[in-house]
């Protein structure tokens, strides 16, 4: 379908706009063409609205220049009688007119130069062209922190009253709820702090929400990632995380390489690395174990500072029976059942934890158990042997007594 306009050096100059959607570009990452057609599609509304036009308006801005081109587009058709509304059609003598190359079927755009259309343009279009530019820009910010899910941000506390802490990110807020807060900790308004990206989701009107935690298990990744290189560099692994918010966390950590000592390279020298760590989760207790692929050596490790003397492990089940020392039992299951179960989370396993003198008592009352058992069986084979040995005396009694009848 061919198409042509006819050129009008009284187009509108838009030069100042055109700046405006450069700086645009620059400084919110809102990209120059989205802008044009945002512009071009609001123009046409303007057009209508104040022209009363029934036309097939199509709009253009140069987006080097800025000028604004108005045409309405009409179908060529082949004779003048055929042309049953004159602000949609057009004969095709009357579109050689203005193109000598245009064929029926084609479309004819035809400049018009409305008076004061600048003008009115601007006034109708704004609001729109406000409204693209604020939806484009939170579409930016909204994919820019999508792909940032997981990083550490810092903010500072603008609203604190005991609910929803709202953050200062720069270009929005943050918000965080009560459960994604440390327990422990108090926020001021203008504090400063760090937390981790966790969902970004759409709030009212479609404006971007990034919801952040100090208190996921995801924090304490990123802050091991930026104190400690050889975790950011790949050579160590975080393998696991288990958190209580405020006051315990344990880490599993693994290196491939032998000759690197994961758990060492991550307290640091005189546990310089690992107390940074522990200031900014203001002053939470973190352990550091090595990871084992060997679920008896990992889950013995997962309960300290507990010393652990055995670990009986059923790996279809992934239960693990634990013994300690009599001495060590409340500390392998913490004080409310906190170590034990930070270790249960850390290892995915299940843990029963009993101390030495427990597990002696258990195993006695097992052996007590099975012994009872051994003698219950003695004592139904006896009885059933005291049985066959009446029915046989009740047969011979019987046969004797037939003897004697018969005689």
């Amino acid at each position: 379908m061919k198409k042509t306009s006819k050129t009008n050096h009284q187009a509108i100059d838009s030069s100042e706009l055109i700046i405006a959607m450069n700086e645009l570009e620059k400084e919110n990452g809102i990209q120059k063409d989205v802008l044009l057609e945002a512009i071009e599609t609001a123009l046409v509304t303007a057009y209508k609205r104040n022209f009363d036009s029934a036309e097939n308006v199509k709009i253009t801005m140069d987006k080097e220049t800025g000028e604004i081109h108005v045409y309405a587009e009409k179908d060529v058709v082949e004779k003048p009688e055929e042309v049953e509304n004159s602000k949609l059609q057009i004969c095709l003598e009357d579109a050689k007119k203005i193109n000598k190359k245009l064929e029926v079927g084609d479309k004819a755009e035809i400049e018009q130069v409305p008076k004061n259309f600048g003008r009115i343009a601007a006034q109708t279009a704004k609001q729109v062209i406000v409204q693209k530019i604020r939806e484009e820009s939170r579409n930016f910010l909204f994919d820019e922190f999508n792909e940032r899910k997981g990083e550490i941000v810092s903010g500072i506390v603008q609203k604190a009253d005991g609910g929803t802490v709202v953050l200062d990110l720069g270009r929005l807020e943050g918000i965080m709820p009560v459960k994604e807060q440390i327990p422990t900790e108090r926020y001021k308004v203008n504090d400063k702090i760090r937390a981790v990206i966790l969902e970004v989701e759409r709030g009212a009107k479609g404006a971007p929400q990034v919801v952040v935690s100090r208190a996921h298990v995801d924090f304490v990744r990123k802050l091991f990632e930026l104190e400690i290189p050889e975790i950011y560099e790949g050579v160590i692994e975080i393998k696991s995380v288990s958190r209580d918010p405020g006051n315990r966390c344990k880490v599993a950590v693994y290196s491939p390489n032998e000759n690197i000592d994961p758990v060492g390279s991550c307290v640091g020298q005189k546990g310089i690395r690992i107390q940074n760590i522990i200031n900014e989760l203001n002053g939470e207790k973190i352990d550091v174990i090595e990871w084992s692929e060997d679920p008896a050596i990992f889950i013995s490790a997962a309960l300290l500072p507990a010393e652990v003397m055995a670990v009986d492990v059923k790996p279809e089940e992934r239960f693990a029976q634990v013994i300690v020392r009599d001495d060590q039992l409340s500390l392998a299951i913490g004080k409310a059942g906190q170590n034990a179960r930070l270790a249960a989370r850390l290892t995915n396993w299940k843990i029963d934890i009993k101390s030495e003198s427990q597990f002696r008592e258990m195993l006695a009352k097992l052996e007590e158990e099975a012994n009872q058992e051994e003698n219950d069986e003695v004592d139904q084979e006896e009885l059933v042997e005291e049985t066959k040995n009446s029915e046989n005396g009740e047969t011979e009694l019987t046969a004797e007594a037939n003897e004697n009848e018969e005689e």
